[in-house]
């Protein structure tokens, strides 16, 4: 029998430890390889005008997933490393040549790459049209997705993957070069050292924690801390949470933990004592993988979260900066007859006259200083109402030298103060009553505008520069028929379709939703993965106990709860402190964005949660299995 042949066997033998490693790897490959064949698909090429970006957006995207996966194959490979030490032990007991052994191990972690790649690339190619197919839905495209093979994502995915394979394959040969025979077969009980419980460090962690939330959740535009820190800020929020998390799993989880057994009537309780003694040497010796995994779900379900957020309100954010179908300035070029007939279904179409007036502004001031002198947009009254009648908001009613301010990005944290403010043109002062957010106009054609009374509009028209506005609203419009009527137009003229800005905002944000979400399912399948190894590898060092708990009598059933809380804490104490951390985060993103995205982070959490608690069945089945097995072979 060749080693080839001995590790193949191997692999097969121990192909149930195997199979989650495995299909984590599958699943960054496949990843990665459709993110290199939406580089050079044709089908996004034609449809998107922001190919490029797309492109770009795609590559900077297989770096990150590169990184990541490097980390987490190296990462998983020493957890398989560290299993397989004893039998690397007995092999060289029992004669066998260090050369060859190491050989061994080489082909086995190589033949496990190659099995991924090739399963990995094949359902890439398979799942190309899918996925191709659900970008272009994402961003709000109709193309019909077509089955791709790309070969330049071919060659380029096995020439990673396959270096990547090859210098894990050379880690597992050098590992029987460094360490000695005894250190070999002692491998498995060598753990992290044990931390004490300490108040002082309990209190570090827990005032870590206090101010990177405290920092994050602060008016960056009043909060001294912000203004002292600068673009220090957002390192030391992610600093101190990541010492702080550290922290609460070295020694405050332990803390609690330790209180728990020395309460009696809870601790003497079923396996509760065995339980909580083990899961105290868990969290300590694992505070640092424990930290990693909290961050990462922190990080993707933050990251997944405010993406899918933004994407839940794009088309409201869209309908809010351009409330009419259609905005255009009058030409003498215009092909008004034939944009007439593409838009005769339209509910409204109308004319106004609108000016562009440069006004002395010194009276609004902001915190960056005055103002000096603004060009604003002005709209009479009349003109103001006809447009509110359309979109259903409320009339005005000014006096003669009143007037409204429409600013869709007003916040009165750092906007002007414009109630009562002055502002002149010439020898016209006009007074605002008030600030308006919502505009009834698309804001290509005018974002901030003045709203003022018939007659100080004439009084305003011989000093300023007069346009005049084409304003149409239809409900079946849609992309092509924007386009058709935006070619019927002189370039150089404004012109401003829902349609177009919504169709070129879902593509934008599309693109992020996508790799996003496919980012986050590796992000995922490597910690769930992550989880599973650690728990599997202390499983193997908890036989002996379980087996002495089975002859003092304890039934399996109470056997299976212990490990279920002891498997359930190490997946969820670090996924609840990893969603808080995100609470956080986005509740701060939401309101520096002013957008409502609690319904989006809602389902993202909940599909997050969901996956995590299907590698949560996954493990304890396996921890289960292991138990029994060796409960039965100690019996048979």
């Amino acid at each position: 029998m060749t080693l080839f042949d001995l590790a193949k066997k191997n692999i097969a033998r121990n192909f149930s430890q195997y199979y989650l490693y495995i299909a984590s790897m599958v699943l960054s490959i496949v990843i990665y390889f459709t993110f290199a064949t939406m580089k050079y698909s044709d089908v996004i090429i034609n449809e998107a005008q922001t190919s490029k970006k797309i492109a770009s957006i795609m590559s900077t995207s297989s770096v990150i997933l590169l990184i990541f996966v490097v980390v987490f194959i190296f990462y998983s490979n020493s957890f398989f490393i560290k299993k397989r030490k004893k039998e690397v032990g007995l092999y060289s007991l029992l004669g066998v040549r260090k050369k060859q052994i190491g050989f061994m191990l080489f082909f086995e972690n190589l033949l496990l790459g190659l099995i991924s790649l090739i399963i990995g690339i094949f359902i890439g190619i398979l799942a190309s049209k899918i996925f191709i197919y659900i970008l272009l839905k994402l961003m709000d495209y109709e193309a019909i997705a077509t089955m791709t093979v790309s070969s330049e994502a071919i060659l380029n995915t096995i020439l990673i993957f396959g270096s990547i394979f090859i210098i894990t394959s050379l880690q597992g040969y050098r590992v029987v070069y460094r360490f000695k025979l005894i250190e070999l077969f002692h491998a498995a009980k060598q753990g992290e050292k044990i931390p004490k419980p300490n108040i002082f460090i309990v209190l570090v962690g827990v005032t870590s924690i206090y101010g990177a939330y405290a920092i994050a959740l602060a008016d960056l535009l009043t909060s001294k801390v912000w203004s002292t820190l600068g673009l220090l800020a957002p390192i030391v929020i992610i600093g101190l949470t990541i010492l702080g998390t550290y922290l609460i799993f070295h020694s405050l989880a332990s803390f609690f933990l330790s209180l728990g057994k020395k309460i009696e009537s809870f601790a003497w309780k079923n396996l509760r004592l065995v339980t909580i003694s083990q899961l105290l040497y868990r969290i300590r010796a694992n505070a640092r993988t424990l930290t990693i995994i909290a961050t990462l779900s922190a990080t993707t379900i933050t990251a997944g979260g405010a993406v899918f957020g933004l994407y839940y309100n794009t088309k409201d954010s869209v309908l809010q900066a351009d409330p009419h179908t259609y905005m255009y300035e009058e030409n003498k070029n215009n092909q008004q007859e034939k944009i007439n007939e593409l838009t005769k279904n339209a509910q409204y179409k109308f004319s106004f006259p609108m000016l562009w007036t440069t006004f002395d502004a010194n009276e609004i001031k902001d915190s960056f200083g005055p103002y000096g002198e603004r060009s604003y947009a002005v709209i009479s009254e009349k003109q103001y109402n006809q447009l509110a009648s359309k979109l259903q908001i409320h009339a005005l009613n000014l006096k003669k030298d009143e007037a409204w301010i429409i600013d869709p990005s007003y916040d009165k944290r750092f906007s002007p103060e414009y109630k009562n403010k002055t502002i002149m043109a010439e020898n016209n002062n006009i007074t605002f009553r008030g600030v308006k957010k919502q505009s009834v106009l698309n804001v290509a054609i005018g974002y901030t505008v003045v709203v003022v009374s018939e007659e100080k509009f004439s009084e305003l028209k011989k000093v300023s520069e007069e346009k005049i506005i084409h304003v149409i609203g239809q409900a079946d419009a849609d992309k092509e028929a924007a386009k058709k009527v935006k070619n019927l137009l002189p370039e150089d003229v404004v012109f401003s379709s829902q349609q177009i800005d919504l169709n070129e905002s879902m593509s934008s944000i599309g693109v992020l939703l996508f790799v996003g979400s496919f980012l986050g399912l590796v992000f995922l399948a490597a910690t769930g993965s992550i989880i599973y190894f650690k728990v599997l590898t202390e499983a193997e060092e908890d036989k002996q106990q379980f087996m002495m708990l089975h002859k003092m009598g304890v039934s399996l059933k109470e056997m299976k709860k212990s490990i279920a809380a002891q498997v359930g804490v190490i997946f969820f104490i670090p996924l609840l402190v990893g969603i808080i951390h995100s609470i956080i985060a986005l509740k701060a993103l939401s309101k520096l964005l002013m957008l409502d995205i609690f319904s989006a982070v809602v389902i993202w959490m909940a599909i997050y949660t969901f996956i995590y608690a299907v590698y949560y069945g996954i493990t304890y089945k396996a921890y289960t299995k292991i138990i029994k097995h060796t409960i039965r072979n100690e019996e048979g």
